[in-house]
């Protein structure tokens, strides 16, 4: 069983910045394909941005909202993801989620922010956190 746990969420001022961190323990070998995840209270959840490799070459998608100023990046031999976030809006304001698949899933299988974005609420991504609370003031 993989666990996720998402720290580094926070209360900032727009145009500010924050780097929120994914810690992956249980079965530890490497999966291809995580992402980063928001939700807002009666709104549904959405794709930030999706890390698809484990190496130096690996490919990264955004959400369009999120282009040119968040970040997606993992460090393996931490076994953590991260997501940093820059300019921040108070749209950007949500809860975070991490999320991860196994290889060979659904989503693994096209590892983008689109295909993430068409999974995101049909409970048939693999593994999420517990999610991290970002606050951004106007």
């Amino acid at each position: 069983q993989v666990q996720l746990v998402e720290s580094g969420g926070g209360s900032v001022q727009a145009g500010g910045s924050l780097r929120l961190s994914c810690a992956v323990s249980g079965h530890t070998e490497s999966r291809r394909c995580m992402g980063w995840f928001r939700q807002v209270p009666g709104k549904a959840r959405e794709v930030v941005a999706v890390i698809d490799g484990v190496s130096s070459e690996a490919t990264t998608t955004y959400a369009d909202s999120v282009k040119g100023r968040f970040t997606i990046s993992r460090d393996t031999a931490k076994s953590t993801l991260y997501l940093q976030m820059v300019s921040l809006k108070p749209e950007d304001g949500a809860m975070y989620y991490c999320a991860a698949d196994d290889d060979g899933s659904i989503w693994s299988s096209q590892c983008t922010a689109e295909r993430g974005s068409l999974l995101a609420n049909m409970g048939v991504i693999g593994y999420w956190g517990q999610g991290t609370q970002v606050t951004v003031s106007s």
